[in-house]
């Protein structure tokens, strides 16, 4: 099955949001409401903070949030992306439940795995910022893969998801780009339109995940 186009992608995905906008909205708000909590956590101490004067208080509130986004957001990370996919492939339309369910699903694997999906980005962006960011649209279907198939290790999750996308990191960059307009409308609603944008966007990734599947010889959902 070849890959589609970047347009194919985006209507595929709207044909799967059409009639079930609230509930991927919702899950979306959450998701962005327990973001913003765990970084707010950080930062409204730390404006007030004279950082020579506190710089352990400062380590200390920095060493916190890494914790919660590593215990909290990554896992919940996995949640939102397979609720999103599951709404794509299936018409599963209970996103917020799903987000739940899959987040504390097998908990440990899926910490574990997104812990070295953030660590191999970080080592890559300590060579530089470039080889960073490739490196994190190689990593990028590591949610999915960790969802889907508990029984590979955390480590070889990401391995799995740089070799599916072996000349389709420019792809799915090329995808992403494609919404930027979308983004700046978004932005002049005070952001508020990112909570439609963020579903869009997986949505249409998880068809590119789903082409990337059948490429590399997995049997695709039905319903494509």
């Amino acid at each position: 099955m070849p890959m589609r186009t970047n347009q194919e992608y985006k209507n595929a995905a709207l044909d799967r949001l059409r009639g079930n906008w609230k509930p991927a909205v919702l899950a979306t708000l959450i998701y962005v409401f327990v973001a913003l909590i765990i970084i707010g956590a950080f930062e409204f101490p730390s404006i007030t903070l004279d950082v020579e004067q506190n710089l352990g208080l400062f380590c200390g509130l920095a060493g916190g949030m890494a914790l919660l986004e590593l215990f909290v957001l990554y896992p919940l990370m996995v949640g939102y992306e397979n609720a999103i996919r599951l709404l794509y492939e299936r018409r599963d339309n209970d996103v917020t439940r799903n987000m739940k369910d899959i987040t504390l699903a097998n908990y440990g694997h899926k910490l574990w795995g997104m812990f070295l999906y953030g660590l191999k980005i970080a080592l890559w962006t300590l060579l530089f910022y470039i080889p960073g960011i490739v490196m994190s649209f190689a990593y990028a279907m590591t949610p999915y893969i960790l969802e889907e198939h508990p029984e590979i290790s955390g480590w070889d999750a990401s391995t799995r998801s740089r070799e599916m996308m072996k000349g389709h990191k420019f792809d799915l960059f090329y995808l992403y780009l494609s919404f930027i307009g979308w983004f700046f409308l978004a932005i002049l609603t005070a952001g508020i339109g990112l909570l439609w944008l963020s579903p869009y966007v997986d949505a249409a990734k998880a068809a590119f995940y789903n082409d990337l599947k059948a490429e590399c010889g997995e049997l695709a959902p039905t319903g494509e």
